[in-house]
């Protein structure tokens, strides 16, 4: 039987610029090969050739998306036993730590042909700046989004009763946990489920959460504690030894959208406005969190004048986002046009060795 295959982000685009968690997956690989190339669309296909190559014999994989492109692949894990193979040039430089140990690096570099680059160098270096320049604005929209949000979330925070998420948070402790604790220390890993891309904001909750038994779909306005009770519920499986996935926020990557408790099948998500979700299968239940607001009418329209500023903010982000993958998409192109095929096919097959 095949394996089963997640899927997530493997890098967010957020109000803190391009964050990753690939150090935390070097860190815990037994066997992690790091593909060293020039901006290509090439090694996206390598990867997901390694990724059913694993899947046809059993293993369950995960697929870590390029926001870039629809179909892109970046990485694959392979948690049991430990193997990652990843991109490390684009568009986060990865670096081995353990050399001659867990660590291997294959470069492509050598895989082109450079009389052919040549002739494409001034359109490589024009389209590589105009790049930079439209990544320097998306990532500078983003960061002004992320400040509006933070007013949002304080215009909202005025009219919260907060001693109803506290209660929440204990009733859900107990209902979840109730006397159980596991004679062990629990695994935590960290995760993107989605960010923005070239269509919007897209995740991967569905895939993410499919064989979960019971998903708890929060409802709250932004600034109301629901990355509080997430993390609250998060530690708490900590403490009692219970493995815990935690996913982070593509806006805010300090701020929790997602908790996965493997062992109770059981996952609480942030399922408002911009990843909003509604119950749609057994198991599925609403914790509504935005009935514990009071009504305020001067609040809510000041938080109603900042979110409308925070939606353009993040319309600007997505428009210079589409201007720099099309230069991305462009240099890709043209380095890919250069590649000679023998040389690439000796790295490919040095990559398979290591499967």
């Amino acid at each position: 039987m095949n394996g089963k295959v997640t899927s997530f982000m493997g890098t967010a685009y957020t109000g803190d610029g391009i964050v990753h968690k690939y150090g935390e997956l070097l860190g815990k690989a037994s066997k992690a090969v790091l593909l060293k190339a020039p901006p290509t669309g090439a090694l996206s296909n390598l990867l997901r050739e390694i990724g059913a190559h694993y899947t046809k014999r059993g293993r369950d994989i995960e697929l870590f998306h390029d926001p870039l492109t629809a179909d892109g692949v970046d990485a694959v894990y392979i948690p049991k036993p430990g193997f990652l193979f990843a991109q490390a040039s684009h568009p986060v430089p990865l670096e081995p730590a353990h050399i001659g140990g867990p660590h291997r690096v294959v470069t492509f570099y050598d895989a082109y042909d450079e009389d052919r680059l040549r002739l494409q160098n001034g359109f490589i270096r024009e389209t590589a700046e105009k790049g930079d320049r439209a990544l320097g604005k998306t990532l500078a929209a983003m960061k002004e989004a992320k400040e509006l949000h933070d007013k949002w979330e304080k215009a909202n925070q005025s009219r919260m009763s907060w001693e109803l998420a506290d209660a929440l948070a204990d009733s859900l402790k107990k209902t979840l946990f109730g006397d159980m604790t596991l004679n062990k220390p629990a695994a935590v890993s960290n995760r993107f489920i989605g960010t923005l891309t070239l269509d919007g904001a897209r995740d991967f909750f569905p895939d993410v959460t499919k064989d979960l038994r019971r998903r708890l779909l929060i409802k709250a306005h932004p600034g109301t504690g629901k990355s509080t009770l997430m993390r609250a519920i998060g530690k708490e499986a900590e403490r009692r030894g219970f493995d815990i996935m935690y996913g982070w926020c593509a806006l805010d990557p300090g701020s929790i959208d997602l908790v996965i408790i493997p062992e109770l099948s059981v996952c609480l998500f942030d399922a408002t406005n911009p990843h909003e979700y509604n119950p749609e299968r057994e198991g599925d239940e609403i914790i509504d969190m935005a009935g514990m607001c009071r009504e305020d009418p001067e609040a809510e329209k000041k938080a109603g004048v900042i979110a409308d500023a925070y939606r353009s903010r993040i319309l600007d982000g997505r428009a210079w986002m589409n201007s720099y993958a099309e230069t991305v998409h462009a240099v890709r192109a043209r380095m890919d046009s250069a590649i000679d095929p023998e040389k690439w096919a000796a790295n490919v097959a040095r990559v398979k060795e290591q499967l």
